[in-house]
């Protein structure tokens, strides 16, 4: 069965209630993107050098001002300065044979602002490292307006073509304006907005193809393009591109054959590629977290030398079948005594790690990225939630209904599971689309839940659960069909109103900066709930 739509009306077609629900979707965008910029030009770090605001914002922003005013991703120079230092940075071998400092995130996205900042530097005239002010609220506003726009336009269009009332379609609107955290992450450089919009416009083009049978390019191009989008800037988000592009197979096959799959894929090799050119490596940062392979074992009775911090011949001996010479700046460091120490060559520029296992002691090529001197992310340094929760159901728990619960910080997805229970008591389409709603939600939390201790950090410093905003854009659309049936029941009207209310609180809590802890997280701390 077709889902019920509403086909887009010309200019002349136009009811007077048509003209004033776009004239209500005009306001609601303006008010939005300007309420945006006004916050733009307000934010400043609390030192008031420059308008980067986090850890996780400065550790992009020292790769663009480092990749226009150095040449190069290693971050070393830009560093020196601390208030553009960040602990979300890892160290490895540069592609010099030294080691050196690179940003933890993925570059795709700085190297997307590098050609911003390249552009205003070699036209306007003025460097980041003078002016942060000028030239990180230009890309600011630039950046985050444009993807804005992004997210608000597709939303509009969506509920255009597949509400059926208007109390439906500016309650949607006016959610996606002011009652989530995505409006609250525009002041600051993030990959959860970039990611939200991406889904929001493949969502449309993906609806397009599913539930109107359109087979037309730009459908595909779109799906596959902005797909692809989302799983670079969101890993979970693999999932997105992986049910959408099955859908769309489909649905479509020849069509996503030469459309949608090309689309997808100049992004994948452009994340990809991008991630070589920086690391060196195929895998992302992220994926270097642990020791790498085993280059030669020495006796177990070694410990003994190792406790001393002596380099006994055998490694040598064992390096040297590598084609590594050390120098007589070699030391070992004790990491934990008897069990695990470092191997570390200041002369030459190499460290390798040496555990012990059950029956010898391995040495081991160095692979761990976070592991550092000066490192936040090394086993006792980390401070707060960034500690992890031991509880799994107690992290379930925050998670969803807790301190940076979805749901007790944005109650209007409550309408979001009732919408998807009431499609998937329907036929037809819209039965899929929930189904495809939920299994993503599912994948997403469940990953995320079931995650190592040293992950279980809520995002860690985040006003909100930032690992599940991209699927703001899918819940959104499924408050259609509560909406819908609300339109003339005056409480269901008061009840969305009231949830969205709570919703725009807690998203303003935060406005002028995203990178702080919940609003509940912090008024349990004030009453001494928290350990």
């Amino acid at each position: 069965m077709k889902p019920t739509r509403v086909s887009r009306k010309r200019d002349d077609q136009m009811t007077d209630a048509d003209r004033l629900r776009w004239a209500v979707y005009w306001l609601l965008l303006a008010i939005c993107l300007g309420g945006a910029i006004g916050r733009i030009y307000a934010v400043t770090a609390n030192h008031n050098r420059h308008p980067f605001l986090s850890a996780n914002d400065r550790s992009r922003w020292a790769t663009v001002r480092s990749l226009v005013d150095h040449q190069t991703f290693a971050i070393d120079e830009v560093i020196q300065d601390r208030y553009w230092d960040s602990i979300d940075k890892v160290y490895h071998l540069g592609p010099d044979g030294r080691y050196h400092y690179y940003s933890s995130k993925p570059p795709l996205m700085a190297c997307v602002l590098a050609g911003e900042y390249w552009l205003i530097k070699n036209t306007v005239g003025i460097e980041i490292s003078e002016h942060p002010y000028y030239v990180g609220r230009i890309i600011l506003i630039v950046t985050n307006g444009l993807l804005l726009l992004g997210l608000l336009w597709p939303t509009i269009l969506i509920v255009e073509r597949y509400a059926r009332s208007d109390f439906a379609r500016i309650g949607i609107v006016a959610t996606v304006a002011f009652g989530t955290f995505l409006t609250t992450y525009a002041v600051t450089i993030n990959n959860h907005l970039v990611a939200a919009t991406s889904v929001a416009i493949a969502l449309y083009c993906g609806l397009r193809v599913w539930c109107d049978g359109r087979s037309e390019a730009r459908y595909l191009l779109g799906a596959g393009f902005f797909a692809a989008s989302v799983a670079v800037n969101d890993l979970p988000a693999f999932s997105f591109l992986a049910f959408l592009g099955l859908a769309m197979l489909i649905r479509r096959p020849i069509p996503t054959l030469l459309c949608g799959l090309p689309a997808a894929v100049i992004v994948l090799v452009l994340s990809i590629g991008s991630n070589y050119i920086a690391h060196q490596s195929w895998r992302p940062p992220y994926a270097h977290r642990a020791d790498g392979p085993v280059l030669g074992t020495v006796e177990e009775k070694m410990h003994g030398a190792f406790d001393k911090n002596e380099v006994p011949a055998e490694v040598n001996d064992i390096l040297a079948e590598h084609n590594v010479q050390l120098s007589d700046q070699a030391e070992v460091i004790t990491r934990e005594t008897g069990s695990r120490w470092v191997l570390l060559d200041r002369g030459i520029d190499r460290r390798y790690a040496l555990q012990r296992t059950e029956d010898a002691i391995e040495l081991r090529d160095w692979d761990n990225w976070y592991d550092y001197d000066t490192s936040y992310w090394k086993p006792g340094v980390k401070q707060g939630v960034d500690k992890g929760e031991a509880s799994i159901p107690l992290y379930a728990f925050h998670v969803l209904i807790g301190h940076h619960g979805v749901l007790s910080l944005t109650p209007v997805w409550l309408l979001s599971i009732l919408g998807l229970g009431l499609w998937l008591g329907e036929k037809g389409a819209f039965r899929q689309v929930a189904i495809f709603i939920v299994l993503l939600t599912a994948v997403c939390l469940l990953f995320y839940i079931f995650r190592p201790l040293k992950d279980r950090n809520y995002g860690g410093m985040t006003s909100g659960f930032r690992w599940a905003f991209w699927l703001i854009p899918m819940w959104l659309t499924a408050m259609i069909p509560v909406l819908d049936r609300w339109k003339n029941f005056v409480w269901g009207q008061r009840i969305f109103a009231l949830l969205l209310l709570l919703s725009a609180a807690s998203a303003s809590y935060s406005a002028l900066n995203p990178w702080v802890h919940p609003w509940i997280y912090t008024y349990l701390g004030y009453l001494g709930w928290l350990e």
